[in-house]
């Protein structure tokens, strides 16, 4: 549905300050209508019709990943299995058609981008299947590569590459590129780790590499390319000049080019292919399937963050590290280390992010000594305030080190000046030249004007750093040129550099292939793609580019949106995590549109359908959740971001209806809980369809937003609360409106409602709770704030606050809240509504999360009789902002503990997500729950447990919907098992 007007007005109200209104690089009218009609029609009555995305709304969101380009595809198909790819093939050789394949996009030199259909591998393409106790692992290309190791991690196990984007990226980007990260280096990389690979060449033939008879296979179907790789194979042989320039090439990290080393290293065409599929970046074949060497996981961790002097001093620090067993070795400098939140510390200095791994703590207390005894000879510098120079083995304190090390590129990003377009690089040199190299980048850039900062895996030579420009200005561009030719033509005649190190070729370095590798491997390398893809279809520019200027070709520009969303990078690291990824767009698509719309003149045909579609596709379909904001490198929350384009949308007359019920929220809770029972009656007389019918046809013929669906799963209106005493209560509990609203689940008694079970086992445990009489007609605000009623917000925000300062007598008892997202809102989200004088009441409240007071006050007080077999847990989204409401508990390990008092197995689902039924979200959009927790249901439906647990009803009316079990929750699971 379209945007409303006001939404409207917001979007294009605020003006660009680069040159984006006048760009080169927006949609031009003619596109407007999307793919064009007749390719929309062949492609699907090849594939079928809901695997084509045509609509110029998602030929935009598909045209930026995390690389400085931008390519607007002709169209976007969602391939769900082999046999599409294969009939892909076969329509781009017939009609001389290309073909890219996407996944996470997060390459960061364009990979992932194309100029006629780009075809998404993500959707349908996860999973993973663990074999031989974990030694090996068979993974779909479209998994995330930190799913993988969740699965791993329960045998000891993991892979091989560790990329920065491991929360992001997928497991086929990651070979596609060769990424290796942090510890990889040269030994740990895909290349090396994987045994075989499933592949779809662009003929059509599927062959799998690990097949005995692979080669039998393939010398029947291709006998030409079979020969053609053996004949390769002997021509390199022949020539030692050259296999020495192979292996050199390859004793530092390398993705520039294709592997020629395979042919050294592979004895059959089947070993060959394997070989070189790796690091081709989509422009050999399609890669189905991966079967990796797994390694040991190394549990025991103690990681140090040493500030030196300078960078010189940091860099001659590095091998006495890696001598002393360091498993990684991350150089920061100054500019990096103050963009990433580093203690004030002189310009000159740097610091190395030291880490060691251990199989347990007696090995790991011998590295520590040994690190110790290296830094105690440095010289290190003190930072102030103290923090660093030391080596902790918290997970808390080494996961704060690492985040900021990996938030590298979008940290110094967001500092970046508006407007300008963000481009990452990376390099490797021998290791022993790594000072030498580093100093002479720092000059390149200062030379060339860009703010000059590097970082990287140190221990391997291996150097990451930033350049920012205007992609608008011509002679910003020509600025970018003039470095790039400096930058390549230094590196490689004065250290024999890998131009790319872990990022793959790219659109930005494929030009310059030749000036690293020399015109007689890269001749191969040609020979290699005609041999493997002859009719030109795969991914063109990607790796193998004539046009010197290639790498200006596709510039982004960045339109200024005046927003907190003007630092994002178009990293992707939000994606996994946003429920409507798999259903409209992602925080990352919702901010690329925006900037799309910026670019269009007023009145412009594209602009018009962007708009038309923004409405559901962006803000209705976002559950506001913001999962995205700690995912996001920089914090960015673009689901408060669409809650102000909520808000931006309401006329004067909602506003004062929201305000109207806010001030009389006990007639509104009377009759939400009216309406609530009257349909369970018609319910249990007629059944579900008459409500269903009723429902829908409002539905049609008034905005979705505003009239719910009917789910079966809703269960009848609430009892009155349970009475209690506020003489000697230990807590004042407040039961959140939807759990005063809706009663137990269906079928199941007064004892199974959530009030009842908290009021009952908390008594059990010695520690009574009062619930005020006052209580209905109070709210928690969260959700006028989600729904962007900033008059309503601030009438329930002061009515709580003054209420609970007076419950709990001025903050003398603890308010314990029984929803995970009320709990939060309480005691976050409604402080910028508050009078000043109920900010002050606010800071006395003592808040407390339900799931935090049964894991800290009431556990100790219970005796568990009865506990489950098995349990599966849906941790709720509000638990995964992570932190505390009001114990210092961290509320999902509160969880985790309660659910594992009531049963003797609890599972997470690897899967488990956002399930977006976010208060209202679920039954005003029942499709956004589906596609949230497909994974999680297909994962819980694979076995059965006793019992199905979480920690807001509304979630677990979600989650019931979704799996068709009974999620209740966990206190009254608690309840029962202590009975």
């Amino acid at each position: 549905m379209p945007v409303q007007e006001n939404e409207g007005e917001a979007l294009r109200s605020v003006p660009s300050v680069s040159s984006a209104s006048g760009s080169g690089d927006r949609v031009e009218e003619t596109r407007a209508g999307g793919t064009p009609a007749g390719l929309k029609r062949e492609l699907e009555e090849l594939l079928g019709p809901g695997k084509v995305l045509g609509r110029v709304s998602d030929l935009v969101k598909y045209a930026s990943d995390a690389s400085p380009y931008r390519f607007v595809p002709q169209a976007v198909v969602v391939a769900e299995s082999v046999r599409d790819i294969v009939k892909l093939m076969g329509y781009a050789r017939g009609q001389r058609r290309h073909l890219v394949f996407r996944a996470a996009g997060t390459s960061l030199n364009g990979q992932a981008q194309g100029e006629d259909i780009l075809v998404d591998v993500r959707r349908h393409f996860s999973g993973i299947e663990v074999e031989a106790e974990g030694a090996r692992a068979r993974i779909l290309p479209g998994t995330v590569l930190a799913r993988a190791n969740t699965a791993l991690a329960r045998h000891g196990r993991v892979l091989g590459p560790d990329p920065a984007s491991a929360s992001a990226a997928t497991v086929g980007g990651v070979l596609a590129g060769n990424a290796s990260g942090m510890a990889a280096g040269t030994t740990r990389d895909s290349y090396r780790t994987v045994a075989s690979l499933t592949v779809v060449l662009p003929s059509g033939t599927v062959v799998d590499t690990g097949d005995p008879e692979a080669d039998t296979v393939l010398a029947a179907a291709e006998p030409e390319l079979c020969q053609g790789l053996l004949d390769l194979r002997d021509e390199i042989e022949a020539d030692p000049e050259l296999i020495v320039r192979i292996r050199a090439k390859y004793a530092i990290k390398n993705t520039s080019g294709y592997r020629l080393d395979a042919f050294l290293d592979g004895e059959t065409p089947a070993q060959i292919l394997r070989g070189l599929m790796i690091g081709s970046q989509g422009t050999l074949g399609f890669v189905s399937e991966a079967v990796y060497a797994t390694l040991p996981l190394r549990r025991a961790i103690s990681t140090g963050l040493l500030f030196f002097p300078s960078l010189n001093a940091a860099a001659a620090a590095v091998p006495l590290f890696g001598q002393a067993g360091a498993e990684a070795v991350e150089l920061m400098d100054g500019q990096v280390l103050r963009a990433t939140g580093a203690p004030d510390l002189p310009a000159e200095c740097a610091a190395l992010l030291v880490e060691f791994r251990a199989a347990d703590d007696t090995e790991l207390a011998a590295y520590e000594r040994a690190a110790r005894r290296i830094c105690d000879d440095l010289g290190l510098v003190k930072p102030v305030p103290a923090a660093g120079n030391d080596f902790t083995r918290d997970p808390a304190r080494i996961a704060a080190l690492w985040k900021a090390r990996k938030a590298f590129v979008a940290a110094v990003g967001a500092g970046r000046p508006p407007g300008t377009t963000l481009i990452t690089e990376d390099f490797a040199v021998p290791p022993d030249r790594l000072a030498e190299a580093c100093a002479e980048l720092l000059a390149l850039q200062r030379r060339h004007g860009f703010d000059a900062a590097v970082a990287g895996h140190a221990a391997h030579g291996n150097l990451h750093f930033l350049l920012a420009f205007d992609a608008g200005d011509p002679a910003d561009v020509a600025r970018y040129a003039s470095f790039m030719d400096d930058f390549c033509r230094t590196m490689t005649e004065r250290f024999a550099a890998s131009l790319k190190a872990e990022h793959g070729t790219g659109r930005n370095l494929a030009p310059f292939l030749e000036l690293e590798w020399g015109s007689k491997a890269v001749a191969l390398m040609w020979r290699v793609k005609s041999l493997l893809d002859p009719d030109g279809i795969l991914a063109p520019r990607v790796v193998l580019d004539q046009d010197p200027r290639g790498h200006l070709r596709g510039l982004k520009t960045i339109p200024v949106l005046g927003t907190a969303a003007d630092a994002c990078v178009e990293c992707g690291f939000c994606e996994p995590v946003c429920p409507s990824r798999d259903l409209t767009t992602t925080p990352r698509q919702r901010i690329v549109l925006r900037r799309e719309m910026l670019r269009q003149p007023p009145g412009s045909p594209v602009l018009r359908e962007l708009l038309d579609a923004y409405g559901y596709d962006a803000v209705d379909t976002c559950a506001g959740d913001s999962l995205c904001e700690p995912a996001c490198p920089v914090g960015i929350d673009t689901g408060a971001l669409m809650k102000e384009l909520r808000r931006a949308g309401h006329s004067g007359g909602a506003e004062r209806l929201a305000a109207s019920l806010a001030t009389h929220g006990r007639l509104a809770e009377r009759a939400a809980r009216a309406a609530v029972a009257t349909a369970a009656a018609v319910r249990d007389r007629l059944g579900e369809r008459p409500l269903a019918l009723a429902t829908g046809v409002a539905r049609r013929t008034s905005r979705s937003e505003r009239v719910p669906d009917w789910l079966p799963e809703i269960p009848a209106a609430a009892p009155r609360l349970p009475r209690t005493q506020r003489q000697g209560a230990a807590a004042v509990y407040y039961p959140a409106c939807v759990n005063r609203i809706f009663g137990p689940p269906r079928g199941r008694r007064r004892a199974d409602w959530l009030p009842q079970a908290l009021v009952t086992v908390s008594a059990r445990a010695g520690l009574p709770v009062w619930i005020p009489p006052d209580v209905p007609g109070t709210c928690c605000a969260t959700i006028w704030h989600s729904k962007g009623y900033d008059a309503g917000n601030a009438v329930m925000a002061n009515r709580i606050v003054e209420r609970a300062w007076g419950w709990t007598g001025g903050g003398e008892l603890p308010l314990i809240v029984d929803a995970g997202s009320c709990a939060l809102g309480l005691s976050r989200d409604v402080t910028p509504y508050l009078s000043a004088s109920n900010r002050e009441l606010h800071s006395d409240l003592s808040i407390v999360d339900s799931v935090e007071w049964a894991a800290r006050q009431l556990l100790p007080g219970l005796t568990v009789s009865t506990p489950a077999a098995s349990a599966v847990l849906h941790p709720t989204c509000s638990m995964r902002h992570g932190g505390s409401t009001g114990t210092g508990t961290d509320v999902a390990e509160a969880l985790a503990e309660v659910a594992r008092a009531c049963a003797l197995e609890v599972t997470v689902p690897d899967d488990a997500g956002c399930c977006a039924f976010a208060g209202d979200r679920g039954i005003l959009h029942e499709e956004l729950t589906a596609a949230a927790t497909r994974r999680e249901a297909e994962e819980v439906a694979a076995r059965g447990y006793d019992v199905y647990l979480s920690a807001n009803r509304m979630c677990e009316l979600g989650m019931e919907h979704a799996t068709g079990e009974p999620y209740e929750s966990v206190l009254v699971a608690l309840e029962r098992a202590t009975r």
